[in-house]
């Protein structure tokens, strides 16, 4: 029997809606829906192959306990809570809830059921140690807007924008941006809108650009600032947004003094004129979109680099306005409301939890993940002692692989979420294996409350539920996240309440939270159900439309804000002008002279981070963690597409295979993060490929408020070591 059944990808964010072919109750194929509102048909490589996820042969269908030995036993999911809530309570009898911590991965926010029933399960606990992928990703964009204030109408998206400004982002492969980013820029360009890109590579979304910026790596917020000269020297600022609505404006114009096109264009390696046109073409439309990547954030001065972007957006008043139509009123998420109205910035660090090294708080991005190995190895009152890692891998994400490995190894009790065996897995005590996509239900949540970030989210009001559709394999025992921390709260005693995701304000998730009745755990669909209250249109109505639905809001539009209200956007933040002004006279690469190329990060586009390395369709190109290079370097270096170099830091050394890239910038090499294996493990990158997070020290060249270190633009240096079988492979062939 074979049928057609309408779900969603739930790979990652962009949760795409996709048709699934089913025979004899097993998923078989994925297709983009034809003709979708939203979508457009689109679905990518790996949500493709989510079937060949579910038989894989690397799945794991039962928990593993580890024993003494080192080896790994199958247990029930039942014994296994048993077993993690009794250490638990032991370590919290002994050495308080500060010892416990969890991590949530990026895979973790795919589900956001197991997030938030995570985050109920922590505070129920009493521990504050919650770290996520946040703050070794993009910390800055929540602590520029914190530092900066929020916009509540937000901002246009592509399809209104007249101007775009992506620095070091590639969302046509990343999916971090517009929806189906390729097709919605074409579209968007098509009619006349403006695309500037910043980027030492010319990526696929570079390549569409009306003004590629290929500059030197690590200098995007030089670039910014020298965008703000020329707006500000041309008067081309909406002077009367500005007046209304910002300060700080007379500290702005002296930092950004200095950054004239010619000095902007010698530290960056552009052209002067080309500085000029970005600027002009950026604040030429009414309305616009300024974004940053994840690169710039890990770069050093991601903050600055994400506090300028959204300066940039106030000094032209692009954001949207009294009058301009809401593109989305909400279907799942009521969102803030649309008034042309400024929120004053609010603390970005330096309150909330204080972890013991380097100085670190609490941020508006969280806990400083790239602390937590220092946290566990460190010995005292407070030292973590257990860690539940959700949706994540440490061993391949964190910075310091070294470190981290050293971190492991040092924990009572690690418990990893995983289908897989994974580089961390292997060191888990616990190893619980989770329900597949196809396996449990969900909602396009997500994908929407990414409409907070500007220019990102469903430009209309979209929402789309996803039943179960298949049963997990026979004889398994594999669980949805969540149930094991509702387990784990109900073996400690502990009370658990929901807090709805359905609404933007922590004051009324608080009041609105939902206690979770402790004996008799609920349903998926009631937890949905929970996480959804008081969502703008009720679950229940979304749930007719299998393949989603553009709901009918009625005409919206941003009202005028109350003429009283004080509230301002900071364009003249003190830490942030006194950061840029230090960059004046210290360019960012100064300290780095011995060390002849720069490491940056890229996302392959058939792999997400560390997930699925074993599905051979979509490694059959690149089985190993290619070292992109531009051809003159290659030759340079006297080394050939194929061969194995040496790449050193000041922290470590790492082995990659060398490929040309004539779209990479000279004197750049260009890798991707998350791959590799355990540093004892990692034998042949040919196959296995290595991990760039092994080149980062935690406790050198660091955020002093994220504690992000610089994990792209790495000063390394690289030499030859061995000619390898693929090079003479591709000689002789």
């Amino acid at each position: 029997m074979s049928e057609r059944v309408s779900s969603i990808c739930r790979f990652c964010h962009a949760q795409c809606a996709i048709h699934v072919d089913l025979e004899n109750g097993r998923p078989v194929r994925v297709d983009g829906v034809k003709d979708h509102p939203i979508y457009h048909g689109y679905a990518c490589a790996k949500g493709r192959e989510l079937p060949r996820f579910h038989d894989a042969p690397d799945r794991l269908l039962q928990p593993q306990r580890r024993g003494s030995d080192g080896r790994y036993q199958t247990i029930d999911s039942a014994t296994a809570m048993d077993d993690i809530a009794a250490q638990l309570r032991a370590i919290r009898e002994r050495h308080g809830e500060r010892a416990i911590s969890l991590y949530i991965g990026t895979h973790g926010y795919n589900n956001l059921a197991s997030t938030q029933l995570a985050l109920a399960f922590m505070e129920a606990l009493g521990s504050k140690m919650v770290f996520t992928s946040v703050t070794i990703d993009q910390p800055g964009k929540a602590v520029s807007q914190a530092l900066h204030g929020t916009w509540l109408a937000g901002a246009s998206n592509a399809w209104e924008a007249d101007s775009w400004l992506v620095t070091g982002a590639n969302p046509i492969v990343s999916m971090l941006g517009p929806v189906n980013p390729a097709w919605t820029f074409k579209q968007s360009q098509a009619r006349g809108m403006k695309l500037i890109v910043i980027d030492p590579r010319r990526t696929e979304l570079a390549r569409r650009a009306d003004l590629h910026l290929q500059a030197r790596p690590g200098q995007d917020p030089v670039i910014l600032a020298g965008l703000l000269h020329v707006i500000l020297d041309e008067g081309l600022h909406d002077a009367a947004f500005m007046a209304r609505y910002t300060r700080g404006l007379a500290a702005l114009q002296a930092a950004v003094s200095a950054y004239t096109p010619e000095f902007v264009a010698a530290r960056a390696g552009l052209r002067p004129e080309d500085v000029v046109m970005a600027a002009r073409l950026y604040a030429g439309g009414r309305r616009g979109v300024a974004t940053v990547g994840t690169g710039p954030n890990m770069s050093g001065h991601g903050n600055l680099t994400e506090y300028l972007s959204k300066v940039l957006m106030s000094v032209c008043g692009h954001w949207l306005q009294a009058g301009d139509p809401v593109p989305n009123p909400g279907v799942f998420v009521n969102p803030m409301p649309a008034l042309a109205q400024a929120i004053d910035p609010m603390p970005a660090w330096g309150f909330g939890e204080r972890l013991r090294v380097r100085g670190l708080t609490d941020t508006a991005a969280g806990l400083p993940t790239a602390a937590l190995a220092d946290e566990i190895l460190l010995p005292g009152d407070g030292q973590v002692r257990a860690l539940i890692v959700l949706g994540g891998n440490p061993m391949m994400a964190w910075p310091d692989q070294l470190k981290t490995r050293e971190a492991m190894d040092a924990l009572d009790l690690l418990v990893c979420v995983e289908p897989v065996m994974s580089a961390t897995a292997r060191l888990a005590h616990y190893v619980i294996p989770p329900k597949l996509t196809f396996e449990m239900a969900g909602c396009s949540v997500l994908q929407e409350f990414l409409g907070v970030i500007q220019g990102w989210g469903y430009p209309q009001p979209y929402g789309q539920w996803a039943d179960p559709l298949v049963s997990p394999p026979p004889g398994s025992d594999v669980i949805e996240d969540w149930e094991l921390f509702y387990g784990l709260g109900q073996r400690l005693g502990l009370a658990l309440s929901v807090k709805p995701v359905s609404h933007l304000d922590p004051a009324v998730q608080a009041r609105e939270a939902t206690p979770l009745d402790m004996r008799h755990p609920p349903t998926s669909e009631a937890l949905w159900e929970m996480l959804l209250k008081g969502s703008p249109i009720p679950l229940s109505e979304v749930r007719t439309y299998p393949d989603g639905h553009v709901f009918d809001r009625g005409e919206s539009q941003v009202a005028d804000g109350d003429p009283a209200h004080t509230g301002r956007l900071d364009v003249g933040n003190p830490v942030m002008l006194e950061e840029l002004v230090a960059l004046q006279t210290v360019d960012p690469d100064a300290a780095h002279g011995d060390y002849a190329f720069r490491l940056v990060s890229r996302r392959l586009a058939d792999v997400l981070n560390s997930a699925w390395h074993s599905n051979e369709k979509l490694m059959r190109r690149w089985k190993y963690n290619p070292a992109f290079m531009h051809p003159d370097d290659m030759a340079a270096l006297g080394v050939r597409a194929g061969e194995v170099v040496e790449i050193s830091s000041s922290r470590a050394s790492i082995r990659g295979v060398v490929e040309p890239a004539e779209d990479v910038r000279q004197g750049v090499i260009s890798m991707t993060h998350c791959f590799g294996d355990l540093p004892e493990d990692e034998h042949d990158v040919l196959t296995q490929g290595s991990n760039t997070g092994r080149l980062t020290p935690v406790d050198r060249d660091y955020d002093p408020y994220t504690g992000i270190p610089r994990m792209s633009t790495i000063p390394v240096n690289v030499r030859a070591v061995v000619s390898a079988p693929l090079a003479e492979d591709r000689a002789a062939g």
